[in-house]
């Protein structure tokens, strides 16, 4: 719609600048061809469409449900420094909130495991990163190694870490490999004894010389970790009495991201948060109100570096309080 100008004369600078967006937004044109039309550099059509954008006279309007996710992942990313966030829209339905979060978890691994940078790359377990395999374009890597980052649990399940990781390795024609150890031992003591074994120290090195992992993250009321992966002698009712709200490969974490003053944690056999902020990409795949506490815990202890979650959880996580490191 046309609109009438209100003093008689023309503000060339402006309607220069108009032609330029007109060109180059409405057109079609690359900088560089609206440049060559209107006798301009390239520099002077990139400031001149920044200048707009920064007064307000050249708007984007995005007309599409994947908008708001575009948006939050900016700011997510922003407010807890992190390489990149993946955010994906909110379902209707809460309980389809995995299969959504797996979603963009198995598009960004298809993207990431394409890069020949990345020669080891380290899996967990859990429903998310399983469904994650399903959504994943494969890629022919024969020089990329899948290990497998966190011990197993006695039962099969297509949910297992060796499961998943040998999936993952057949999606990428890849060599894959396995941590031989349970995620817990039965004391203190014993943990010492596995981790003194030459197998558990080579496989736990070569662990921490992944360029990057893909974990998963539960809380304490209804995870697999909960369910299938506590020792007898453990309640998940004492954990969250000594403020536990929830895991990061099988380290219980308090809301502020410090392991919880539980013995379970010296039972741990696998890596220690501080092995993870070594690790350079840690990417944590991770949705729905019940896992926002300790999807927060995890990126205040500062072992994140990509988040994949959905819109409902990032507004969550962006409402809460600063980020305490």
């Amino acid at each position: 719609m046309s609109r009438q100008i209100k003093i008689e004369q023309i503000d060339e600078e402006e309607q220069l600048l108009v032609r330029l967006a007109y060109a180059c937004e409405i057109e079609g044109l690359t900088q560089a061809e609206a440049a060559a039309r209107f006798g301009l550099t390239r520099l002077r059509v990139n400031k001149g469409l920044a200048d707009l954008r920064a007064r307000g006279i050249l708007r984007v309007s995005i007309d599409s449900v994947y908008a708001a996710s575009a948006a939050l992942e900016w700011q997510v990313a922003d407010r807890w420094s992190l390489r990149r966030a993946v955010v994906v829209p909110s379902p209707e339905r809460a309980g389809a909130v995995t299969t959504l979060v797996s979603a963009g978890l198995g598009g960004h691994l298809g993207q990431l495991l394409a890069d020949r940078a990345v020669t080891r790359f380290g899996m967990s377990w859990g429903n998310t990163l399983n469904l994650a395999t399903r959504f994943m374009q494969p890629v022919n890597r024969p020089d990329l190694e899948i290990v497998s980052v966190m011990g197993g649990i006695a039962r099969g399940s297509d949910v297992n870490g060796y499961e998943i990781t040998t999936r993952l390795a057949d999606l990428c024609n890849a060599q894959h490999s396995f941590f031989l150890a349970p995620i817990y031992a039965g004391s203190a003591a014993s943990r010492r004894v596995f981790m003194e074994q030459d197998v558990i120290a080579q496989a736990l090195d070569k662990i921490r010389g992944c360029q990057a992992m893909a974990l998963a993250t539960g809380d304490l009321t209804r995870s697999l970790l909960v369910r299938d992966a506590l020792p007898r002698d453990v309640t998940a009712e004492e954990l969250v009495a000594l403020g536990g709200v929830g895991d990061i490969i099988g380290n219980i974490l308090d809301a502020d991201g410090n392991p919880v003053a539980h013995d379970l944690n010296n039972r741990l056999i696998g890596l220690t948060l501080d092995d993870l902020r070594q690790v350079p990409n840690v990417i944590l795949a991770a949705g729905g109100a019940h896992k926002v506490p300790i999807i927060r815990a995890a990126l205040r202890a500062g072992i994140v570096n990509t988040l994949v979650t959905d819109e409902n959880t990032a507004t969550a996580l962006l409402a809460e309080d600063q980020p305490r490191r």
